[in-house]
């Protein structure tokens, strides 16, 4: 599915690395006779864990699960329609509170 990537390096070091190869084996008389050593632990596979049951809906979890669903729509678009009304009404009193300063600014300097 997803394949890693190995990293390009943008700035090389110059050093460099060899390869590790195998070292030859070399084959005697005395090492044909020697014998792996027996292990004392149980070689039978793990248990496997049983599969998980798959979710089923019937009739009346899934009205109850397009109700909630719907609910939650619901309950969304009212908080964001009331701060959408919230930021107007505020940008609205700000451009109030400025032409009434603008007014009472103009009026000063006339001298009234």
């Amino acid at each position: 599915m997803l394949r890693p990537r190995i990293p390009v390096n943008p700035l090389p070091t110059g050093i460099i690395a060899p390869l590790v190869q195998p070292a030859a084996t070399i084959e005697t008389e005395s090492h044909r006779d020697i014998t792996p050593a027996p292990c004392n632990h149980d070689h039978t596979p793990a248990p496997v864990a049983p599969p998980r049951p798959t979710v089923q809906l019937t009739p009346g979890s899934a009205v109850a699960l397009a109700a909630g669903g719907g609910a939650v729509v619901l309950v969304v678009g009212a908080v964001l329609v009331s701060m959408l009304l919230a930021v107007a009404i505020t940008g609205v009193s700000v451009a109030l509170i400025a032409v009434v300063l603008r007014l009472l600014i103009r009026d000063m300097q006339k001298g009234r």
